[in-house]
């Protein structure tokens, strides 16, 4: 039997937004207790569900939640939440799992070394235990389709670049912090490169623009320089 979940603590934002606090912690299980609350509160009040690390943004049609008698459709709206919460179980949806290949070091990935001086590592066990890991996407931001990856190897952690680049080619997998994350466009950014996908991490003329969703599991698979290429040409060819 599934206990209920510790109830969020639940703000006003806006006429038609409600913002739910799960706690404050940058925490793997703490953000999948977001995502299977996004995940059916979507099902069952059919509102849009925007979660974070350990909030969620909902938002709503105040008319079509407006109550015959009188009562404000941001009450309705949060005893409605409520009641959906306490009978929720933890994984309503099991998350989708992919594989993304990750060609580590060289021009893909300059600022692998440093990282391995940082971690007192050598190179080929920072890519052993990058690519070990089993990640969390914990919310997309900073750029559409920009993935934030909990589950990082703490002896990876690292502070961010004190200069940070104005160009980070698209597909390159870094790391900040405690995070690691896939830079979906050519984008300015001061996380340190170990790598890069040949995958296309955001794509506008695609059905689904966005590789990754909120809530994925995430693996990365190292392959060499050559297949990096071959992928490349044929990720290229089917856009």
């Amino acid at each position: 039997m599934t206990s209920p979940w510790p109830g969020p603590t639940i703000e006003p934002l806006a006429e038609d937004a409600l913002l739910l606090r799960f706690g404050d912690a940058m925490d793997a299980v703490l953000n999948a207790r977001v995502h299977a609350a996004a995940a059916r509160l979507r099902t069952l009040i059919a509102t849009e569900c925007v979660p974070a690390y350990a909030s969620l943004l909902l938002r709503f049609d105040p008319l079509s939640w407006q109550g015959a008698d009188g009562q404000a459709a941001l009450e309705r709206v949060r005893e409605a939440v409520l009641a959906a919460l306490q009978s929720a179980e933890e994984s309503p949806v099991p998350p989708r799992e992919i594989v993304i290949p990750v060609c580590y070091g060289g021009e893909h990935g300059p600022d692998i070394e440093a990282v391995a001086r940082h971690a007192g590592l050598e190179v080929a066990q920072v890519i052993e235990r990058h690519a070990a890991a089993r990640y969390q996407v914990a919310m997309l931001g900073f750029a559409p389709g920009f993935p934030y990856l909990l589950g990082l190897d703490e002896t990876l952690a690292m502070p961010r670049r004190a200069d940070p680049r104005l160009r980070v080619p698209a597909g390159s997998v870094a790391i900040g912090g405690r995070q690691t994350g896939i830079y979906p466009q050519e984008l300015p950014g001061g996380w340190h490169l170990i790598g890069r996908t040949p995958w296309a991490v955001f794509d506008l003329r695609a059905r689904a623009p966005a590789l990754l969703r909120p809530g994925d599991h995430v693996r990365f698979q190292p392959i060499d320089a050559v297949q990096y290429r071959q992928l490349s040409q044929a990720t290229d060819a089917a856009r």
